[in-house]
């Protein structure tokens, strides 16, 4: 017994050579959301960064999401393919992005704009950490509609047979619980927080918070999730890349929260 996989095209819409797909549009509208609660919380702090830095910020968090993500997809999924496919590297049309290459391309363009402009990257990462699972909620449905990043086989009742799976036994829907976790759950929590003084105004925080949340979110999930096929589990078995790279955000997160703790709280 298994759930029936939705048939829903990938595709929204294709107008000759152009066709606006579900996963780009994602993108677009988790970007655009993100930047819109992100606007709204500097205008209630009344200090940097300000809206108009915002409003240039957010060309650097996309250029650092894409970029970032697509060289950590390289780096840390399929080095060995790309080195002997050095052009392939370009075909982003074909998939292919990491969200920790994403994360890094994103917290490196952060550091770039707040040293140019003179103020403390945390308080624009903490901003960022608020609005980043907006983005991932959308990208993780949009994994599912793409029929891609299936989970491992099972006998539950909501198991699902994937389209491009190569064994067509029903799975675990990853992806929803993706979803769920990584975009439902990890913002409700980070709003929250955000709401009280005592967390907001202690900065790096949020940040912190975040990585631990995201990683823990991850992490719980991978044991769902089918590793990637040229990749396979890792280190004797059991563990994924996914999990790998969780644990140094994880622990990168412990080390902010404990420091903003020490850290005298934020004026406007």
């Amino acid at each position: 017994m298994a759930l029936a996989f939705p048939d829903i095209s990938p595709t929204i819409v294709e107008i000759g050579p152009f066709a606006l797909r579900w996963y780009a549009l994602a993108y677009i509208v988790g970007v655009t959301l993100g930047y819109r609660l992100a606007l709204g919380m500097a205008r209630r702090m009344k200090g940097r960064p300000t809206p108009t830095e915002l409003d240039d910020f957010l060309v650097w968090a996309v250029v650092g999401v894409l970029a970032g993500g697509r060289i950590g997809f390289i780096l840390f999924y399929n080095l060995d393919f790309y080195l002997q496919n050095p052009l392939d590297m370009l075909k982003v049309w074909h998939g292919g992005m990491s969200f920790h290459g994403g994360m890094a391309g994103v917290a490196l363009a952060i550091l770039l704009f707040a040293r140019r402009r003179g103020f403390n990257p945390l308080v624009l990462g903490d901003l960022a950490a608020v609005a980043a699972p907006i983005g991932l909620f959308l990208g993780r449905l949009a994994n599912f509609v793409n029929g891609e990043l299936w989970g491992r086989p099972t006998d539950v009742p909501w198991g699902m047979v994937f389209p491009h799976a190569p064994d067509g036994l029903p799975r675990h829907p990853s992806q929803l619980y993706e979803a769920g976790l990584e975009g439902v759950v990890l913002f409700s929590v980070l709003f929250l927080l955000s709401r009280l003084p005592a967390v907001r105004d202690r900065t790096g925080t949020l940040t912190g918070a975040f990585l631990i949340g995201y990683a823990l979110c991850r992490i719980t999930a991978e044991f769902f999730r089918e590793p990637d096929a040229q990749l396979g589990f890792l280190l004797g078995g059991g563990v994924t890349m996914g999990q790998i790279l969780s644990i140094p955000m994880a622990l990168i997160g412990v080390a902010l929260v404990a420091l903003a703790r020490r850290r005298a709280p934020a004026t406007a």
